[in-house]
């Protein structure tokens, strides 16, 4: 029988579907250049060790702002950008092996954030497992 938590985290005997990441970040550079906003993203996957699977960025012309995503085979990262307020809201979801702290450093260096607010939460956790 196959395990049913083969692809769940385990990390100090906890053990649960991923860890999501709500990135809260105010001021910064490029958050209305889809081509750098994209090719930050995809460098943050994979600093985290995930695996790209696809992406795509949406421009709103009234404001400038940006919501996009990349889609990875470990779950994803997506952002929302408000340029009128200096405001970028970013989800980043990952399970099995990768690290989603380990973009936050390629997102502060890409994007030049004057304050960053990061909070986590376990996704799926199984209790007793």
């Amino acid at each position: 029988m196959t395990d049913p938590y083969l692809y769940f985290s385990r990390k100090n005997g906890r053990l649960y579907a991923g860890t999501h990441l709500l990135v809260d970040m105010w001021g910064g550079q490029g958050l209305t250049d889809i081509d750098f906003v994209e090719k930050t993203l995809i460098d943050a996957a994979k600093a985290a060790n995930a695996t790209v699977l696809h992406s795509h960025i949406h421009p709103f012309e009234s404001s400038g702002g940006l919501s996009g995503v990349v889609v990875l085979a470990e779950s994803h990262i997506s952002i929302h950008t408000w340029p009128e307020s200096n405001y970028t809201a970013m989800d980043i979801f990952m399970c099995a092996s990768c690290d989603p702290y380990l973009a936050i450093p390629v997102l502060q260096q890409a994007f030049q954030p004057k304050e960053i607010k990061v909070e986590e939460k376990l996704r799926g956790e199984v209790n007793s497992k």
